[in-house]
C-alpha cells in the first residue's frame, strides 16, 4: 500500500474512533447539562415554576449523581401522587420504586425534617401569631402525619411572639389528660402573656369533640384566674383546621362566668 493511502486509512480509523467516543459521551454531557440547568433554575427562583417530578428529581440527584433521575422521579410521582405523600412515605414504601435506594430515602427525610426545623425556628425568631391561619401554617408540617393525638401549648410574649412550644400530652384528649394548673404554672415560669393550644385529629377531620370543648373551657377559665390570655385552640386536620377563636367559642368561655370551677 502506498504511504499516502496508508496514512489516509489510519486517519479515517482515528476519525471514526473519535466520533464513536463523542457519541458515547454525548448522553453523559446532556445529562450533566440538564442537571446544571435544573440546579440553576432552583438557585435563581427556588421551586417557582417547578413541577412536582422536577422537585423529586432534584432531591434524587443528591444521592444519585451519575444516573438519569428524571424517569425515576416521574415514576415516584406516579406512584405517590404528590410531593407531600413522598415525604410522608416510609422507607419500605419508597424503595419499592425501582431506582430509589436508602440514600435517596435519606434525602427525602432530610428535606422534610429540615423544613420542619426551619419553620419552627423562624416562628420563634420572627413570628407574631396574628391569625389562626398563621398558627395552622406553622403547626401543620409537624402535626399533619402524627398517628396519635398530640396536645401542644404555644407560649407567647406580650407581642404574641412564640417563646416556647411544648408537647403536653399524647393520646385521646379529655379533661383528665390535661391539667390546667400545671400548664399555667409552666406559663408563669416562661413569663408568658398569652397561650395558644393545639392538637391534631389523626382522622383528618378537625371538628372539635365535646371533650375538646370541655378541655378548652377549663383552660380559658384557668387562664382568667392567672391573668394569662388564652388566644385560641387550633384543631389540626388534613390540610384544614378548626379555630375556637374564629368560631367565637373562646369569647363564649370568657363570658361564661365559671371562674369558680376547680382547676
Amino acid at each position: 500500500m502506498f504511504p499516502a493511502a496508508s496514512l489516509l486509512l489510519r486517519l479515517r480509523k482515528d476519525t471514526d474512533r473519535i466520533f464513536q467516543m463523542e457519541n458515547v459521551n454525548e448522553p453523559k454531557a446532556m445529562l450533566a447539562g440538564h442537571r446544571e440547568r435544573l440546579r440553576a433554575r432552583f438557585l435563581k427562583t427556588g421551586f417557582d415554576g417547578f413541577q412536582d417530578y422536577e422537585v423529586a428529581e432534584l432531591l434524587l440527584t443528591l444521592a444519585t449523581p451519575r444516573r438519569d433521575c428524571k424517569p425515576i422521579a416521574k415514576e415516584i410521582i406516579r406512584k405517590f401522587g404528590t410531593l407531600r405523600k413522598i415525604l410522608e412515605a416510609g422507607t419500605e414504601e419508597l424503595t419499592v420504586v425501582k431506582g430509589v435506594g436508602r440514600n435517596n430515602v435519606f434525602g427525602f427525610k432530610l428535606a422534610r425534617e429540615l423544613a420542619k426545623v426551619y419553620l419552627e425556628q423562624k416562628a420563634k425568631e420572627e413570628y407574631a401569631c396574628r391569625s389562626s391561619k398563621e398558627v395552622f401554617d406553622y403547626l401543620y408540617v409537624s402535626m399533619r402525619d402524627l398517628k396519635k393525638e398530640v396536645f401542644k401549648v404555644l407560649y407567647l410574649n406580650s407581642q404574641n411572639r412564640i417563646v416556647d412550644v411544648e408537647d403536653i400530652f399524647e393520646g385521646s384528649l379529655n379533661s383528665s389528660s390535661v391539667y390546667p394548673r400545671e400548664i399555667m404554672k409552666s406559663a408563669m415560669s416562661k413569663h408568658s402573656a398569652a397561650l395558644i393550644f393545639a392538637h391534631n385529629h389523626p382522622s383528618g377531620i378537625p371538628s372539635p369533640s365535646d371533650s375538646d370543648k370541655a378541655v378548652t373551657e377549663n383552660l380559658v377559665h384557668a387562664g382568667q384566674l392567672m391573668e394569662i390570655k388564652v388566644l385560641d385552640h387550633i384543631v389540626v386536620g388534613d390540610n384544614r383546621y378548626f379555630s375556637f377563636a374564629d368560631c367565637g367559642l373562646i369569647k363564649d368561655y370568657e363570658l361564661s362566668g365559671k371562674f369558680g370551677k376547680k382547676i
